[in-house]
């Protein structure tokens, strides 16, 4: 290109753009275009308008013309890359903590070759192994899981975004998120909640309210939210059907109902897109775990379907999304060849059903972490190549891309995809190879385009501030809380407790169980406290020392903390009772089973014993009342799953919330919000109909019936 050509197209883009300096990066406003962000990249005019020159060659390839269909250009952008770019591509959810000194942090991480804190760098800037695996395995797609706040976020993403602007094809990184928004992190899959988006409900609060129009309030919420720290991808919603109640992951579905979930997700799904990308999960369903068990750990590692129910669970997805996300399950007995396998590794699965039964076209994206060898132990979360664990990595890989997988979750690199390369080519050719690679990237691409990548990838730090600190967000997020709220019981209308003389109110000191991980470490310890917000009690009534000056009781408690169903090498019962549990109804032979490094391929936990640790609920329930007489006690319940209401006869009335503040159970406690939750799944009336009811099947329980009369069955509130 001559110089008088880019002098002229330089005064040219004077004339008829304006562009402003930034936050470490310049951005173009044009008439009748995108706006345009970029740190170096030249820019060139075309028809009046002006394109980014990602190639650097002085042309309006394809793949830069914001004119074309986002199509179009993935399907230019895919034929012009080489294989390792490609397999680049096919990777997602390199999982970065910013800075790098979290808990989560892999060990070793480094700045600059140096400890986060010897190495002088900034909470923003991009640690050494995420720069390797954006500079020499073509990593595009990055998970952010811990965080400091919003103009940290979005100053880190501007520095990954110049990093992949400066280097060849200039394809910007699409950084993906878990959720969120959620008042508190309780496992890695929302390890980002906890205060600085907006806060609301678990997605089952969310269901909690039966209302469409607040998912996409929260969605609207969300998407906001996403794009101003620099997020193109959500892991989320989760469409799982919540068949089983000891499921640890029940609190990031929707519930039981199958209408109630598609209605939800969908809600959320077509709210999110095309701004953020959706990766709808767990495809084709993995709520339905034996024994409740989850699959992060390989003792959760099948999912069975005793009652033929796995249609329901597919039907409750909106395939609407731009990917799909199969779980690590072995969805056992159910492919027809008799092959039993992780889902994402499963022909019958991915193609049969997923591609062909239910004509998906879009991305499927493997959970993180199905590649890397299994090493033996149940209670590690790294591995999880269930079914495949006599396959190499390269086989793998191999297999999965021939069930329909385009692209691999968690620590993949292009170089694992390259060995899966050269393997396709031994056994299909090198044509074929290449199709095969070109066609995964080519839709991995589209979202990339259809967001907006790769015109606007940079975010203003001032604006990340001022759109995560949005008072009418956060009022969304806590009229949701409020709406999510259920009463279950009010006997005698104790509730509402007028506040405006200030009754007295006594509120037990509580022991509060410790905190554990998936694999049941110890993560924080237990200890004596409340588990209500005492100065938001104070704003409404006096705090009374003892029961025998107060006018009635408030009683926080949460669900029985009840384990992960294996301990001290052996299978365990899940209990939803704080009362000592046997597991004597259990099934003597479990459906599923077979672990290379188990002895026996029978994972029953029949007769077992198993003690909740937070006993103690059940008993400050009892004891409170007891010594109340006959004033009322009000209990408000925090849980993530249905639980066995083992404390309700000595309760006057009952509150249950799916992760809300203390500020929405008070609200209603006070009267100044009608209560209009309701149950998004049924509350069992013991174990025994816990242990009789089908992983696979919905709303197939006996209900807990109150010293009312009322049933605590799917959709009741008062």
């Amino acid at each position: 290109m001559s110089g008088k050509w880019l002098l002229w197209a330089s005064l040219a883009l004077v004339a008829c753009t304006a562009v402003e300096t930034k936050d470490g990066y310049r951005e173009l406003t044009q008439k009748g275009g995108p706006t345009l962000t970029y740190v170096d990249v030249p820019l060139l005019r075309e028809c009046g308008k002006s394109f980014k020159d990602h190639n650097r060659n002085g042309e309006v390839d394809p793949y830069e013309d914001w004119r074309l269909t986002p199509g179009e250009r993935a399907a230019d952008l895919a034929s012009k890359l080489p294989p390792e770019y490609l397999s680049g591509l096919m990777t997602i959810g390199h999982t970065v903590n910013v800075p790098g000194i979290s808990s989560m942090s892999v060990s070793g991480i480094t700045y600059n070759g140096k400890p986060y804190q010897e190495s002088g760098a900034e909470p923003s800037d991009i640690c050494d192994r995420l720069r390797s695996a954006i500079e020499n395995f073509d990593t595009r797609q990055i998970l952010m899981a811990h965080s400091d706040g919003p103009e940290t976020i979005a100053r880190w993403n501007n520095k990954v975004q110049a990093l992949c602007e400066s280097l060849p094809w200039g394809i910007p990184a699409l950084n993906c998120t878990d959720p969120r928004n959620e008042i508190k992190a309780t496992d890695e899959f929302n390890a980002g909640s906890g205060g600085i988006c907006s806060q609301w409900p678990t997605p089952l609060g969310l269901a909690a309210t039966f209302d469409t129009t607040v998912v996409v309030g929260f969605a609207r919420t969300v998407q906001r939210e996403y794009r101003a720290l620099g997020f193109g991808t959500a892991l989320s919603p989760q469409a799982d059907l919540a068949t089983d109640p000891r499921w640890r992951r029940v609190p990031g579905t929707f519930g039981e109902n199958p209408e109630l979930v598609r209605q939800l997700s969908s809600a959320y799904i077509h709210a999110m897109q095309p701004q953020v990308n959706c990766i709808v999960k767990h495809w084709p369903g993995g709520g339905a775990g034996e024994g409740g068990r989850d699959a992060h750990l390989s003792i959760g590692k099948y999912a069975v379907f005793p009652g033929g129910r796995l249609k329901t669970a597919m039907d409750a997805f909106c395939l609407d999304s731009g990917g799909v996300m199969p779980y690590y399950t072995v969805s056992y007995g159910q492919d027809p060849s008799g092959e039993n396998v992780g889902n994402s590794y499963s022909s019958y699965i991915i193609d049969t059903l997923l591609r062909k039964q239910y004509g998906y076209e879009g991305i499927v994206c493997t959970d993180w972490g199905i590649v890397p060898d299994y090493n033996g132990n149940p209670l590690t979360t790294g591995g999880k190549c269930y079914g495949v664990e006599a396959l190499t990595r390269g086989e793998r890989i191999l297999k999965a891309l021939e069930a329909g997988v385009d692209e691999f979750g968690g620590e993949v690199f292009a170089s694992w995809l390259m060995e899966s390369y050269q393997l396709w080519c031994g056994k299909y050719g090198a044509d074929s190879a290449r199709a095969r690679w070109e066609t995964s990237a080519c839709k991995i691409l589209v979202p990339f385009f259809r967001s907006g990548a790769f015109e606007n990838p940079y975010r203003d730090p001032s604006e990340a501030v001022k759109v995560l600190s949005d008072p009418e967000a956060q009022a969304l997020g806590e009229e949701a809380q409020r709406r999510s709220v259920v009463m279950l019981k009010n006997k005698g209308n104790v509730i509402p407790v007028i506040s405006g003389d200030k009754p007295k109110v006594y509120v037990p000191l509580r022991k509060i169980p410790g905190v554990y991980s998936m694999t049941g470490r110890l993560k924080k310890a237990p200890c004596v406290g409340y588990s209500v917000d005492t100065a938001e009690v104070a704003k409404h009534y006096t705090i009374a020392q003892s029961p025998s000056v107060a006018d009635f009781a408030i009683v926080a408690i949460t669900e029985p903390e009840g384990g992960i169903g294996y301990k001290d090498g052996r299978y365990m019962p899940i209990s939803l009772q704080y009362s000592p549990y046997t597991a004597a109804k259990a099934r003597a032979v479990s459906i599923a089973g077979g672990d290379p490094a188990e002895k026996s391929a029978n994972r029953s936990y029949k007769g077992r014993r198993l003690e909740v640790e937070n006993a103690s609920d059940l008993d400050l329930v009892r004891d409170t009342k007891a010594r109340m007489g006959d004033k009322p006690v009000v209990v408000l319940l925090q849980t993530t799953r249905p639980i066995v209401m083992e404390f309700e006869p000595w309760a006057d009335a009952i509150l249950v919330a799916f992760g809300v503040r203390s500020k929405a159970f008070l609200d209603i406690v006070s009267g100044a919000f009608n209560p209009m939750g309701r149950l998004p799944m049924q509350f069992p009336s013991d174990m025994e109909t816990v242990e009789r009811q089908l992983e696979d099947v919905p709303q197939d329980m006996t209900p807990w019936r109150d010293t009312e009369g009322n049933l605590y069955d799917f959709g009741f509130g008062l």
